[in-house]
């Protein structure tokens, strides 16, 4: 008998947490199949075996902590021919929730049809990710009913839009789906606190405790903005691109951070360093069903509008369905949380540690404004709440921060002419 502990989950992560074993004491596993989904630093993913062989026993529970090296299963090797054949021991790569599962695409299971209605359905227990389950549950869809081509007749995302194509979705599904959205609560219910909700907690304490905050609020006037994004919208929508305000404030941001380079920055709290940053890797906050995450504009100084947009797409695509890798959830070096999609105006954001500043956009809306000339005239109106890191960011140097992104977005010409 062997023991399999965890592995290295990626540089500067040292534990995680199990969320569901993917298998069970007894089982036969081969070298590559996924042993279970674990979380770690806001991101999911399967831990695949390095062996093959039969699991003994689980050391762990789902919902318990786990760190790297300890000890996460026992089980016995398989006969030598057959460890050859599937690669006993050779290691292999760990990816989020998924990937190892697109890998393969391509590779249908033979159906089994069953008697008397000729309907074709797996004989055996329908294979897919934790990540697929939770979609087929959200949108009311029997797993059973799908065809999957992934490897064993595994049921893939694709395998979910090809089959909710090929049928007429009912009103309830489709309010299903919208429902998931975020979870509300059940009441006179108890709920662990654990994987994202804990590691939430973690971020927002550790935040609070260590950053003396303080929020600048102003007023910018968008009218310019709100009309371009319209005259770029149908354009775009025909490449496949669906653009929002989000690439404008990112744009916006990176130019004042360019003029303003110690917003662009995090503390070293044990060497009592600032660290300016010379890349410009803009966070966004997202909500999912599982809480809040912050996936990353990696170099959002070298992209345009276009390609921000498709960029934000593909990542809240990822949250959604639990598979965003979690490189796309670390090294961020400015935040940006735009709570205008659920109706707010002003809020005072939580900065994300150790970076030393937050924006978060509030809804724009229209309202009457005295223009030069004297008069009133309508104008889109947003409101930008900035949270800064008192200890390193002085009230004027905020306010001026601040400006630049209004500056910036009051002459959106010039954050497109850079695409």
């Amino acid at each position: 008998m062997k023991e399999y502990s965890v592995p290295e989950l990626g540089e500067g992560i040292y534990e995680a947490e199990i969320v569901e074993w993917l298998v069970r004491p007894g089982d036969t596993v081969q070298y590559g199949q996924n042993l279970a989904e674990v979380m770690t630093d806001k991101a999911t993913m399967e831990l695949p075996a390095p062996f093959a062989g039969t699991i003994e026993t689980l050391a762990a529970e789902p919902g318990q902590t786990i760190e790297v090296g300890q000890l996460l299963l026992r089980y016995s090797p398989a006969a030598l021919s057959d460890a050859a054949h599937d690669g006993l021991d050779r290691p292999v790569p760990i990816v989020a929730a998924e990937s190892v599962a697109r890998r393969h695409a391509g590779r249908p299971a033979p159906p089994v049809v069953e008697a008397g209605n000729g309907h074709e359905r797996s004989a055996a227990p329908t294979k897919a990710s934790p990540a697929v389950r939770r979609l087929a549950r959200s949108l009311a869809i029997d797993l059973h009913d799908v065809p999957g081509n992934g490897p064993d007749g595994r049921v893939l995302i694709e395998d979910l839009g090809t089959f909710i194509k090929n049928r007429q979705q009912p009103p309830a599904s489709r309010a299903a789906e919208k429902s998931t959205v975020l979870d509300f609560g059940t009441p006179g219910t108890r709920v662990k606190m654990q994987g994202v909700r804990r590691s939430i907690a973690e971020h927002m304490i550790a935040s609070k405790q260590l950053i003396p905050h303080y929020t600048y609020v102003d007023e910018c006037d968008v009218s310019k903005m709100v009309e371009l994004r319209n005259a770029l919208k149908r354009p775009l929508y025909r490449q496949h691109v669906k653009l929002t305000y989000v690439p404008f404030f990112v744009k916006a941001v990176v130019g004042a951070l360019k003029r303003v380079p110690v917003v662009n920055a995090s503390v070293d709290d044990e060497k009592g360093e600032i660290v300016l940053y010379d890349r410009y890797d803009i966070g966004l906050a997202m909500a999912t069903t599982r809480g809040l995450i912050v996936p990353v504009i990696r170099d959002a100084d070298r992209r345009g509008i276009a390609d921000i947009a498709r960029e934000i797409e593909r990542l809240s695509r990822a949250a959604k369905v639990g598979s965003i890798a979690r490189d796309d959830l670390r090294g961020s070096t400015f935040t940006i949380s735009s709570i205008g999609n659920v109706g707010g105006l002003i809020s005072t954001p939580i900065i994300h540690h150790p970076e030393v500043g937050i924006l978060a956009v509030g809804r724009v809306f229209k309202r009457p404004v005295y223009n030069d000339a004297g008069d009133i005239v309508p104008a889109r109106i947003v409101y930008l709440s900035f949270s800064f890191d008192h200890r390193i960011i002085d009230g004027s140097v905020g306010a001026i921060f601040g400006n630049f992104v209004m500056q910036q977005l009051q002459n959106p010409q010039a954050l497109v002419g850079e695409d």
